[in-house]
């Protein structure tokens, strides 16, 4: 197993980075009254559970992106995917929050959820084990569509 430091701190501050741009957007969206009256999913996690899941997947993320990147024969999709997922990763907080699009919000976290799938499933076999770094995204991405739908369906 190769660990390239570099790589990885690279991947690393992008997305931390993305997560605090989307966070702009985010802190005051969860403390509103129009978030707080939504009817939400009954398998909504506390909103502590958001903070941990996203530094867990972000730091995981970032080992499968060092390992993707140093691995890849087509440099260019590998970064022009992630650059979509940085984009759409982002956008989603201020489509929901800010402008209390909801269906907007669920158009792209489905995208969102369309390109780590990509990212799981195009690369599993040359990958190999480094999959399972993606494995936590991959997860918290389909529930928190889920909860993103049944918020456009409850509301």
């Amino acid at each position: 197993m190769k660990f390239n430091i570099l790589t990885f701190v690279v991947f690393l501050v992008i997305n931390f980075g993305a997560l605090a741009i989307g966070g702009l957007f985010t802190s005051s969206g969860v403390d509103s009254d129009w978030y707080a009256a939504l009817n939400k999913a009954p398998w909504t996690p506390p909103g502590w559970f958001f903070g941990v899941a996203w530094t867990t997947i972000m730091i995981c993320f970032s080992f499968y992106m060092m390992r993707l990147w140093d691995t890849a024969d087509n440099k260019q999709q590998v970064l022009w995917v992630f650059a979509l997922q940085v984009l759409l990763n982002i956008g989603w907080n201020p489509v929901f929050f800010y402008f209390k699009e909801e269906v907007m919000g669920l158009l792209i976290i489905s995208a969102l959820t369309l390109v780590i799938s990509f990212f799981l499933f195009n690369y599993l076999k040359p990958l190999g084990v480094w999959s399972l770094f993606i494995v936590p995204y991959f997860l918290w991405i389909i529930t928190a569509t889920s909860l993103n739908a049944y918020i456009v369906w409850a509301n």
